[in-house]
């Protein structure tokens, strides 16, 4: 879906939804909107389907300019830093295909579907200019939805094999897309990095960093869409 900001901005009144996967996430994007009044903020759940449910409900009620997915994810070694952000020029359901003898096969070249679903590239500008002016560190890349989150480096580079582009990984993004897209609405996924995707280690991962990095980011969000 084309988002055309200039139109939306010349509208009375813009509305965009937020979906989250839990309260910390939502909690942080709501003091970092303070008093804007035309974002709605949604918890969702954990996983691919209880995001495209929950978001797919609201949106059969509400009618909305935009949906974004934020939250806090993995980033890719050499791509995303812990503590920086990430916005989505597309976002990939990586797990979603088949095993076979010669490697994973996608919706697409199981001739099943379409596994993506492509971010607008002036959306995705415009976030990145106004995050660069607040001084966020930020990188643009496919964002990879997984139902099992990595925990090793062989399956993390498995995935930066497959996905070049990848610089995080959720687990809810492909599920809010899908269901944006099936309304027609476009859709962006900006999360905060709070790990490195690789192997398993709580003790390094720095959520409380994080959630004040999506804080910030989402400070930006009313004059992104003012």
């Amino acid at each position: 879906m084309t988002y055309d900001l200039k139109k939306d901005q010349n509208k009375l009144k813009i509305r965009v939804l937020i979906v989250t996967s839990v309260s910390a996430e939502k909690e942080a994007v709501l003091r970092g909107l303070g008093e804007a009044t035309y974002f709605d903020v949604l918890v969702a759940g954990v996983g691919q389907a209880a995001a495209a449910a929950t978001t797919a409900k609201e949106l059969a009620t509400t009618t909305y300019d935009l949906v974004i997915n934020a939250g806090i994810a993995g980033g890719f070694v050499g791509k995303a830093d812990v503590g920086s952000l990430v916005v989505s020029s597309e976002v990939i359901a990586a797990d979603l295909g088949a095993e076979s003898q010669e490697g994973f096969l996608s919706l697409e070249e199981l001739n099943l579907g379409s596994s993506s679903v492509q971010v607008d590239d002036n959306l995705v500008t415009h976030i990145v200019n106004e995050g660069k002016k607040a001084g966020l560190s930020i990188t643009t890349g496919a964002t990879l939805t997984l139902s099992t989150v990595t925990g090793t480096a062989q399956t993390a580079a498995e995935l930066a094999a497959r996905f070049p582009h990848a610089v995080s990984e959720g687990m809810e993004g492909f599920g809010v897309a899908e269901a944006a897209k099936q309304q027609g609405i476009p859709v962006v996924e900006i999360r905060s990095i709070s790990n490195k995707v690789g192997p398993r280690d709580r003790e390094s991962w720095r959520i409380k960093e994080a959630l004040a990095t999506l804080e910030r980011a989402s400070a930006i969000l009313p004059e992104v869409f003012k």
